[in-house]
């Protein structure tokens, strides 16, 4: 089946929209100090044009399959385009490899270590039951896959921005205080805000920029894959659409998370005194009246099984295309006991290994936007 633009869209929100805007934000915070959220949002601004021309030259050199369904991506603009099918391969590999990383990995990994905290849960039960849930919407094909993004991803957005607009309510006093701190600790060469003494202004654009092209994936090229299966056949009308996936998942979500992250440090200093760079989120949390750090933990966990369907399907149309659709089912298989295994292997592995392939994935994408950024129109 083809997509329509809104679907297309909530299977790249699926895929964004996870432990980066969680998770993800928390490391930046703690390893580039608060002005990493300032480099962040900055990422998603100049993202969005970076979105939509991926997405209108996917549309532009999409190709059909025997049943009228469309396939594409970053790899058949390389193809189709640039009539490189070598670094169309690259591509598609990296694709891959990303599938199981970014969308296996850490996704599993994040969700273990939130349910070890707050519930005490083993990462084996974890990791089992992620895979028997995703399996079950992944073996039901692209129509189960966007029928369940459709549904599931503007709601659960929803309340974890209702939970957040609460923390923020009761972090009003602090709040002008900590948007101060994050513009002025963009631009500083030291911080030591928080207890992240050593956060220099390198690692603030580091941290910053790279957390949010690990959220949005704008200049990575994976949300032109699900723009492509759009029936819509005019380029730019789906480029448009879909370009909004970075405004809500970066400009919006990350920024809100960071700001929650930012106040609570200072409202309550002594609650990330000692905690490790994923718990800086969970910290804040705490202090949400009645649920506490149970809010996000079922909050992270539901936004990972999303991530974890919707990656799944561009690591499909990646097999797809190396190998054709006789690769499918096996790959399936794989990426099932990937979650498992991603369940139980160590975080900052985790999170090393997705920088490096987001590295090797931008090379060809950004290659062929620069090569044919005549043939794109607005």
């Amino acid at each position: 089946m083809n997509l329509s633009p809104f679907s297309a869209l909530a299977t790249t929100l699926a895929a964004t929209l996870g432990t980066g805007n969680i998770i993800g934000v928390s490391t930046a915070v703690a390893l580039g100090g608060p002005g990493a959220i300032f480099w962040c949002w900055i990422t998603g601004i100049l993202g969005m044009s970076t979105a939509y021309s991926e997405c209108y030259l996917s549309v532009l050199y999409r190709s059909r399959n025997d049943d009228g369904t469309y396939k594409g991506g970053p790899m058949y603009v390389l193809k189709n385009g640039l009539h490189n099918q070598t670094l169309g391969r690259l591509y598609a590999l990296c694709t891959l490899a990303a599938a199981f990383g970014v969308g296996c990995t850490t996704q599993a990994n994040s969700v273990t270590q939130a349910a070890a905290a707050s519930f005490r849960l083993s990462p084996h039960l974890v990791g089992i039951t992620l895979a028997f849930l995703t399996g079950l919407v992944i073996l039901g094909g692209m129509k189960s896959i966007a029928n369940l993004c459709e549904r599931t991803v503007p709601a659960i957005s929803f309340v974890y921005l209702f939970g957040c607009g609460l923390l923020l309510i009761l972090y009003r006093e602090v709040l002008p205080a900590a948007c101060l701190l994050i513009i002025k600790d963009a631009f500083s060469f030291t911080s030591a805000a928080g207890g992240m003494a050593g956060a220099t202004l390198q690692h603030a654009v580091r941290y910053g920029i790279a957390r949010g092209l690990f959220t949005n994936e704008a200049g990575i090229g994976t949300s032109a894959i699900a723009a492509a299966a759009s029936h819509v056949d005019e380029p730019r009308i789906q480029a448009y659409v879909s370009m909004t996936a970075v405004f809500w998942d970066t400009v919006v979500m990350c920024l809100i998370t960071g700001l929650v992250i930012v106040c609570n440090i200072l409202y309550d200093p002594a609650s990330v005194a000692g905690v490790n760079e994923t718990g800086l989120t969970a910290a804040a949390f705490t202090h949400l009246p009645y649920v506490g750090d149970s809010f996000l933990t079922i909050s992270l966990a539901a936004f990972a099984v999303t991530t974890l369907i919707g990656w799944s399907y561009f690591g499909e149309k990646a097999t797809e295309y190396l190998v054709g659709k006789k690769g499918i089912p096996l790959y399936k298989l794989a990426y099932i006991l990937m979650i498992y295994f991603g369940a139980v292997i160590p975080m900052h592995l985790v999170w090393e290994s997705t920088d490096l392939i987001n590295a090797l994935m931008v090379f060809p994408n950004v290659l062929a936007l620069y090569c044919l950024r005549n043939r794109i129109k607005s």
